[in-house]
């Protein structure tokens, strides 16, 4: 155990695997918290919904979006993954199933796959947390600006670390992100219905 625990940090040193994995995470997060923003506005608009009920159609989507995460990134990679090794084994003229390279690709794939699932489950479940005080501390109006203001502090943390790693001014780039989830919660409540 301890020597696994040894290979996964030395796997998640290198870059391209936390390159990946982050794209991944920050992809698939931008996509939960988008989605869940526009659940609980249009859940809210829609009426007769209570914080419970938000928060089913909310989990609902999560397992959705996270196994679609996890399954279509366990796929991508595993194809891609299995095409770099092809490729190598072509110029070296010899299998490679067994080695530390193979493993190494393999664990990457579970890392990768890890993490674009993590993203959609963050993105979709904090929104809704101002939800499970429904009642007792706050209306569903305040569960729902909370929920929206959560989700774009999110959206905006999202842009904030993009633009740090890439040298960008991090406030701009998290303000830009961040101002589509407003967006997002204004198409909601212009929408007919």
């Amino acid at each position: 155990m301890t020597s696994r625990l040894a290979f996964l940090r030395e796997l998640l040193r290198d870059e391209e695997v936390r390159s990946i994995s982050r794209r991944y995470f920050i992809s698939n997060g931008f996509d939960g918290t988008l989605t869940s923003i526009g659940i609980i506005v249009g859940s809210f608009l829609g009426g007769n919904q209570t914080g419970m009920e938000i928060i089913r159609v909310v989990a609902g989507g999560t397992v959705g979006l996270a196994a679609s995460g996890v399954w279509s990134v366990w796929e991508i990679e595993r194809a891609e993954k299995l095409a770099e090794l092809q490729r190598v084994e072509d110029r070296l003229l010899i299998g490679l199933e067994g080695t530390e390279l193979h493993e190494r690709k393999s664990d990457a794939r579970k890392v990768n796959a890890v993490m674009s699932g993590l993203g959609p489950t963050l993105g979709m479940l904090l929104p809704i947390v101002p939800y499970f005080f429904v009642g007792a501390v706050l209306s569903l109006l305040w569960a729902t600006v909370l929920g929206v203001l959560i989700g774009v502090g999110l959206l905006f943390v999202f842009g904030a670390y993009m633009g740090n790693i890439s040298d960008q001014n991090w406030v701009i780039a998290g303000l830009r992100t961040g101002l589509v989830g407003l967006v997002v919660g204004g198409i909601n409540i212009v929408l007919p219905g």
